[in-house]
């Protein structure tokens, strides 16, 4: 067990016997469920199931064999996603919602990532013997498109967005840069908090337009705009009240988020300040367990990226000259680290470890 108390009881298995070995079994063919509905999106499933249909008219409508749509229709149904009545299945109302690409709240495309990083994560055993990310040759399947990479962080995004409005507040706040936005769902979030806050979502060429695109559905177009830019080499600009680096630090190494913590500390105006919201390790970095799994996930994808402690964060953060540096959980898995620039006159002053609130 590890000095966090991480281990076999720490992570709910039971301690021994029978009862263990079948949680192991249960860890080792949990791929299974897993690709059987993954399997469901990549040859959309729920789309050519509709209102109805058999096995064998499915097939014919998806494309695929008919004995092999049987037993993927047969599990679906077992597992509650469809129902089976006098050999015709049909959706669940919810399913149709959802995962029927007719229907204007379809969320496939944000699930179909899991379906690349199923892909990525096939190679980890080899990332793990040779610490290089999963190779991108063909062998772990197809690069995954920018929307669909964008429709997975928006979706995720727009759960959390609540959350982290309300952990950081919006008093005060009239300038935000959302380096590496995505989506631009929490830039939307906190304009709707706050009507007086203009944000700024900073990325890449081909993300931006998708940025726009969910500012104007919100109807905050005109107070969240959009800028391309390199978060690894651009200055930021200067004199912003809030900056946020949310799921943005986890991509790169130690080094790398010194410089992007300095850069942006640089740009707040005096009393502003910088968020990183992200997983957040432990002090022995083997807890909690969201985030030691999302560690295997940059190992897979990144060339160096992984997750961070809050006593990292806050050393990188002291370095820049923000003070006031504070850990604070979130509900879900990921947490914030926040630190503050100096007002003009105010002296620095020396301050305790971060730690969980």
């Amino acid at each position: 067990m590890s000095a966090s108390g991480h281990g076999p009881i720490g992570t709910g298995l039971p301690a021994d016997g029978e009862p263990f070995l079948e949680a192991l079994r249960g860890m080792a063919r949990g791929f299974m469920e897993s690709r059987a509905f993954l399997t469901a999106l990549e040859l959309d499933v729920f789309t050519g199931v509709g209102r109805g249909g058999t096995a064998a008219e499915v097939a014919q409508r998806i494309g695929t064999d008919a004995r092999g749509t049987a037993a993927l229709l047969h599990h679906l149904a077992a597992a509650g996603l469809l129902a089976k009545e006098g050999g015709i299945f049909r959706s669940i109302p919810a399913a149709r919602r959802y995962l029927d690409r007719g229907s204007p709240e379809c969320v496939r495309d944000g699930f179909l990532h899991s379906l690349h990083l199923w892909d990525r994560w096939s190679g980890l055993t080899g990332s793990v013997r040779n610490g290089l990310p999963a190779p991108r040759d063909g062998k772990c399947g197809p690069a995954e498109s920018t929307e669909t990479f964008i429709a997975a962080m928006h979706q995720n995004a727009s759960a959390r967005a609540p959350h982290l409005v309300h952990g950081v507040g919006t008093g005060g706040v009239r300038r935000m840069l959302d380096v590496g936005g995505g989506s631009g769902a929490y830039s939307i979030a906190f304009a709707k908090d706050n009507p007086v806050l203009r944000a700024e979502v900073l990325d890449r060429e081909d993300v931006v337009p998708i940025a726009a695109r969910h500012a104007a559905e919100a109807g905050v177009a005109d107070r969240v705009t959009t800028r391309v830019g390199d978060m690894c080499a651009d200055t930021f600009g200067f004199g912003y009240d809030l900056i946020l680096l949310s799921a943005v630090c986890h991509m790169f190494g130690p080094d790398d988020n010194a410089d992007i913590v300095r850069r942006a500390a640089t740009a707040l105006a005096p009393g502003g300040r910088l968020v990183v919201h992200d997983f957040v390790l432990d002090a022995d970095m083997a807890g909690p367990r969201p985030a030691t799994l999302f560690v295997l996930n940059m190992l897979v994808n990144t060339e160096r990226g992984g997750n961070y402690s809050a006593e990292q964060y806050a050393a990188w953060m002291t370095a820049a000259g923000l003070v006031d540096v504070a850990h604070d959980p979130l509900p879900g898995p990921m947490s914030i680290v926040v630190g503050r620039r100096l007002q003009h006159g105010e002296t620095r002053r020396s301050s305790p470890p971060p730690s969980a609130s």
